[in-house]
């Protein structure tokens, strides 16, 4: 076997690692290492790019693994450090994609159903000449189409789509606009907090009125008959009382603005 340039530098580089005495010593020798090989790591995590995970994400884990290999790794037992180095990398590739790459992880079977499928759907592809079908991929990989449609379904919690995303390139509403659905206690929470100072103010007698005709939905005839009283005299009352609140909130909602440009000014 022929050793290249770089094949004969590391076995130096690993022949001081053994003798080196302290960590002091050591650091520097594991760096040159970590430096010659670092085109290895960026062209390993090349293959795992248009997965869901950032680039430098992966070359980050690569180098990780590089520093595990060197640590792992005893000259004279192995053709060479880069062969013993490749399947720690691509080993520890996967393992961060399983572990760490979903956003939504999805079953333990699906992930490694479809890391199978990916070397399958290559194999037929090339025996086809052309994309294979569901049923082919099935067969071949000894599932059900059922399950294959599961795949394809787990496979976008790599970077499930952001609710506000816009549903088509034409348009620009985002996706929370047609999962949101109008709440109208919610809306109204502001009327009740404005309301419930107001109401305070009012003694038992007229709030009862109020729940009687704006709650309970009774007419101004209805109440009278339940009171003993004219229409005329619910309808004069109800009056009273709904000019009164009017009154209050434009008294606070005067005092609210002042107080806000006080501590503005």
């Amino acid at each position: 076997m022929v050793l290249t340039e770089r094949d004969q530098r590391t076995t130096a580089l690993f022949e001081r690692l053994l003798e080196a005495c302290d960590d002091a010593v050591r650091q520097p020798i594991v760096e040159e290492i970590v430096i010659l090989y670092l085109d290895l790591c960026s062209s390993m995590a090349s293959r795992y790019v248009g997965r869901g995970v950032e680039h430098d994400d992966l070359v980050q884990v690569a180098r990780l693994a590089l520093v595990k290999a060197i640590n792992g790794f005893e000259p004279g037992r192995g053709p060479s450090f880069a062969a013993y180095a490749v399947p720690t990398i691509s080993g520890e590739l996967k393992r961060w994609f399983r572990d760490r790459g979903w956003m939504v992880r999805p079953p333990r079977r699906l992930q490694e159903l479809r890391a199978r499928l990916r070397g399958v759907r290559e194999e037929l592809e090339q025996e086809l000449g052309g994309t294979p079908s569901d049923d082919d991929l099935a067969a071949a990989v000894g599932v059900s189409v059922d399950e294959l449609r599961e795949v394809a379904q787990a496979s976008t919690a790599f970077h499930p789509l952001s609710i506000d995303c816009s549903p088509g390139d034409d348009d620009h509403s985002s996706l929370a606009t047609f999962l949101s659905s109008p709440d109208g206690d919610l809306e109204r929470a502001e009327d009740r907090a404005c309301l419930s100072g107001v109401l305070s103010q009012l003694d038992d007698d007229e709030r009862e009125l109020l729940l009687l005709r704006f709650v309970d939905g009774l007419t101004q005839r209805e109440i009278g008959d339940l009171r003993g009283v004219s229409q005329m005299q619910v309808s004069r009352r109800l009056r009273r009382i709904v000019v009164r609140l009017q009154e209050q909130f434009v008294d606070e909602s005067h005092s609210h603005s002042s107080s806000e440009l006080s501590s503005a000014s």
